[in-house]
C-alpha cells in the first residue's frame, strides 16, 4: 500500500517536530559526507515559451532505506493568478524493493527541512555569543525560520524588514506573542543587516538585497530564499568574497545558485571556494568558523536529500499515529 500524505497531514505531524527534523537533516548531511547517500544535481527543464522551470531533485540514502524525488514546479507567472510560484510534490520508494512507500504533497517538507537546515549550520557556524537575528523577508518562510531558530539559543531580539510594511508588522507580533522574544521592525536590509549577529535573507529576489559593505567581522549569513536559478541572488558578490562559504552541496550549488555563479563568472572567486559542504564542517573533515571575527556564509540553496529526510521522519510517524491516506497503486 502507498501512503498519502496531504498539507495538512503534514503540518499535523510536524507541529511538535523541530528537534526531530533538525536532527535528521543534520544526519543526511552527514550521511552525505560520510558517502553513505546519494545526491546527483537536479536537472533544470525550463519549459519552451514559458518562464517556468521544473527541476527533478533526486536523492537516495541506505540509512533512511529511501530513494525520493521531488518535482519542483518553479512558476513566476502563478504570482498573478494568486498561486504559489512554487508548488512541489515528493515521491518516495523502499531502497530494498522499489516500493512505492508514499507521495507527499512538498510545501510543508519544504519549508520544514529548510528552515532546518538553517538552524543545522547556524549552530555550526554561528558565533556562541550572537544575540540579535535579523530576518529580510517576511512570509512563511520567515515564520518558519524563526520558530526553528529561537528555542535553544539566547537571542535577545530579532529585527526585521520586508517589502510590505504591515507583514513585516504582523511578523514581529506575531514573534513576541508567540515565540516570547522581543522583535522589531526596521527600514530597510541595511539596518537589519547592520543590527545582526546572525542575518537570514528570505525573498525571492533576482537583485541583491544585501551589500558586502554592510557585512560585520563576526556576522553569520544564511542566504536561503532565492530560487534556484543562476540569476538570482540575495547577496552581492562583495559580500560571497568577504565570508567563509559553506554550501549544502556542491554539485547543486554550482548547478543552481546564483551566489555560486555570479561571482564565478565574474572571475571574483573559483570553484574551490565553493566547495565547503555543510555535512563535511558537522564531520570536522573542513573547517566552519576558525574565529569570532571570521565572516561566515551558509549558501542554502535546497536538496532532494532533505526532502527524503523529512519524508522518512513522516512516513514513520504517519505509520505510528494511523495518519494519512493508503491506496492500492500498484499490485
Amino acid at each position: 500500500m502507498t501512503l498519502i500524505l496531504t498539507r495538512s497531514d503534514i503540518a499535523a505531524l510536524l507541529a511538535d517536530a523541530r528537534e526531530d527534523i533538525e536532527r535528521a537533516v543534520e544526519n543526511c548531511h552527514l550521511d552525505l559526507a560520510l558517502g553513505r547517500a546519494v545526491l546527483p544535481a537536479p536537472p533544470a527543464m525550463p519549459l519552451p515559451g514559458s518562464d517556468g522551470t521544473f527541476l527533478a531533485m533526486a536523492s537516495a540514502s541506505a540509512p533512511a532505506g529511501l530513494a525520493t524525488v521531488k518535482l519542483l514546479a518553479d512558476l513566476p507567472g502563478n504570482r498573478e493568478r494568486g498561486l504559489p510560484v512554487q508548488r512541489s510534490a515528493v515521491l518516495a520508494v523502499s531502497a530494498d524493493t522499489g516500493a512505492c512507500e508514499a507521495l507527499l504533497d512538498g510545501a510543508e517538507v519544504t519549508r520544514a527541512r529548510t528552515a532546518a537546515a538553517t538552524a543545522v549550520a547556524t549552530r555550526a557556524l554561528a558565533r556562541k555569543d550572537a544575540r540579535v537575528l535579523g530576518l529580510v523577508g517576511t512570509g512563511p518562510l520567515a515564520r518558519a525560520h524563526a520558530r526553528a531558530l529561537l528555542p535553544g539559543r539566547a537571542y535577545e531580539r530579532i529585527v526585521l524588514w520586508g517589502r510590505d510594511a504591515g507583514r513585516s508588522h504582523e511578523l514581529a507580533a506575531w514573534i513576541r506573542t508567540e515565540l516570547g522574544v522581543d522583535a522589531q521592525v526596521l527600514a530597510g536590509p541595511r539596518e537589519v543587516t547592520e543590527a545582526s549577529d546572525v542575518l537570514c535573507t528570505l525573498t525571492p529576489s533576482r537583485e541583491p538585497l544585501i551589500r558586502g559593505a554592510w557585512l560585520s567581522p563576526g556576522q553569520h549569513v544564511n542566504a536561503v530564499g532565492a530560487p534556484p536559478r543562476p540569476d538570482h541572488r540575495e547577496i552581492d558578490t562583495e559580500g560571497v568574497v568577504r565570508c567563509r562559504i559553506v554550501v549544502d552541496a556542491w554539485t547543486t550549488a554550482r548547478a543552481k545558485s546564483g551566489e555560486v555563479l555570479i561571482p564565478l563568472a565574474e572571475g571574483a572567486l573559483t570553484e574551490d571556494d565553493f566547495r565547503r559542504e555543510l555535512g563535511d564542517v558537522l564531520a570536522g573533515t573542513e573547517p566552519g568558523r576558525t574565529a569570532d571575527t571570521d565572516l561566515t556564509l551558509f549558501n542554502s540553496v535546497g536538496v532532494g536529500l532533505q526532502d527524503l529526510a523529512v519524508a522518512r521522519l513522516l512516513i514513520d510517524a504517519a505509520t505510528e499515529r494511523g495518519t494519512g491516506t493508503r491506496i492500492e497503486l500498484s499490485g
